[in-house]
C-alpha cells in the first residue's frame, strides 16, 4: 500500500505524542478531518491497540466539489481491513463546518482524544471555529484536541 512521504515522515513524531493521551481504553476519532491519509488511521490504530479509533474523511467548507469524500472513507477503511486492525470504528463522513450534531452520531462526553491533522491551514476558518466547538462538546472532562498541521 502506497503511503504519501510526508505521511510518512511524520507518523513516527506523530504517535509518538498521541501514545501519551490514547490508553488502554480510550476512545479516540483520528482523522485529519479533510486530508488525512488512510494509513495513518489504521497506523494509529495498530500503534495504540488498548483504545478504539475511529476514522473521519469528508469536506471541509468549500472544499472542490468534484472532490469524492467517499473515496477517503472507502481507503480507510480498505487500509484497516488490510492491516486486519480491529479496533478501528467504520469512518464517518462529515463537514466540521456544520455541528457537532452532524458527524456522524458521536454523543456529547464520550471521546478522550480528537486528533486532526492536515486541516486547519488549509481550510476556512469557519472550519476550524467548528472545530474546536465539536471538541468543546465531544471531550469528555479532561479529553485533549490534537491538532497538526
Amino acid at each position: 500500500m502506497q503511503a504519501p512521504a510526508a505521511a510518512e515522515r511524520n507518523k513516527g513524531p506523530i504517535l509518538a505524542v498521541l501514545r501519551e493521551y490514547a490508553g488502554p481504553g480510550a476512545h479516540a476519532e483520528p482523522g485529519g478531518l479533510r486530508v488525512s491519509t488512510p494509513g495513518r488511521c489504521a497506523g494509529f490504530g495498530s500503534a495504540c491497540s488498548g483504545c478504539w479509533w475511529g476514522g473521519c474523511a469528508g469536506r471541509a467548507g468549500n472544499a472542490p466539489a468534484g472532490v469524492d469524500v467517499e473515496f477517503g472513507a472507502c481507503s480507510i477503511a480498505a487500509y484497516t481491513e488490510a492491516m486486519r486492525v480491529p479496533n478501528v470504528l467504520p469512518p464517518i463522513l462529515l463537514d466540521v463546518s456544520q455541528g457537532w450534531e452532524t458527524w456522524g452520531g458521536t454523543q456529547p462526553a464520550t471521546l478522550d482524544l480528537l486528533v486532526s491533522i492536515n486541516m486547519m491551514h488549509i481550510a476556512e476558518l469557519r472550519c476550524t471555529e467548528g472545530l474546536f466547538k465539536g471538541a468543546g462538546v465531544l471531550l469528555k472532562p479532561g479529553g485533549v484536541l490534537f491538532t497538526y498541521g
